[in-house]
């Protein structure tokens, strides 16, 4: 059995390094912010000490053979249950969020693994990657990469009783071309033209396309972006 100050050390650790990626949730106000990652991985590197060090005293009796890793392994089929609370898939946006928390919290989780395991060097580098993938690449990724996404999806929201034939004019005078069109109505009430286009345009076209049909009489609202990633490009007051 390791001192109990080498056990308090391994848990103040998990602590210390699961603070430094919730910091970064919780700066951006995500649902599992700083308490909720500290949480996690002390949990996680507790069970990694009682999995490891909390059966010993049974280990010389006959016909005892314990895995040192068995208890410690549920924590990554466990956290999977915490990680899809964390998961959001939003209507009114077609959007789904969450994603990079979740996957946030079970990296954390390995890091208090690793805590409770005495691999000091390896939690530590495990959790300066996390906070570099975090926090340095998202700027990256937003001007390299997504300025490059076409986009594929419009969606108008009307006002009562304008005429569905009227839209699909409006549509075709504006060149969007579409492979699909789907009408519903929407909790308060308004009707939703949900329409994807084929080709996919850039956003700046799609926007300049969604200006034109937003001055369109009866249309309160235009949304455009990617089917999973739709943002508001204005609306009519």
């Amino acid at each position: 059995m390791i001192p109990w100050w080498e056990m308090g050390l391994r848990l103040v650790l998990a602590a210390a390094l699961s603070g430094v990626i919730g910091i970064n949730r919780e700066h951006h106000e995500w649902a599992a912010g700083l308490r909720t990652h500290m949480l996690v991985c002390v949990g996680a590197a507790l069970t990694m000490l009682v999995s490891t060090y909390g059966f010993r005293d049974v280990l010389g009796q006959p016909a005892i053979v314990l895995d040192p890793s068995r208890i410690a392994a549920q924590v990554i089929s466990g956290i999977g249950f915490l990680g899809a609370g964390t998961i959001l898939f939003l209507q009114r946006e077609q959007v789904i969020r969450g994603l990079t928390t979740a996957a946030g919290l079970w990296a954390v989780a390995a890091v208090g693994l690793a805590s409770g395991a005495g691999m000091y060097l390896a939690a530590a580098m495990g959790t300066a990657l996390m906070w570099t993938i975090l926090a340095i690449l998202k700027p990256l990724e937003r001007r390299f990469l997504r300025r490059n996404f076409r986009n594929n999806h419009v969606r108008l929201r009307l006002a009562g009783g304008t005429p569905l034939a009227q839209v699909e004019t409006a549509i075709a005078d504006v060149g969007l071309e579409m492979s699909s069109v789907t009408l519903r109505r929407d909790g308060d009430g308004l009707d939703v033209v949900e329409l994807e286009c084929d080709p996919p345009r850039p956003r700046a076209e799609l926007l300049a396309k969604a200006d034109a049909l937003r001055r369109m009489e009866g249309v309160l609202a235009v949304e455009v972006g990617n089917l999973n990633a739709a943002s508001a490009s204005g609306s009519k007051r």
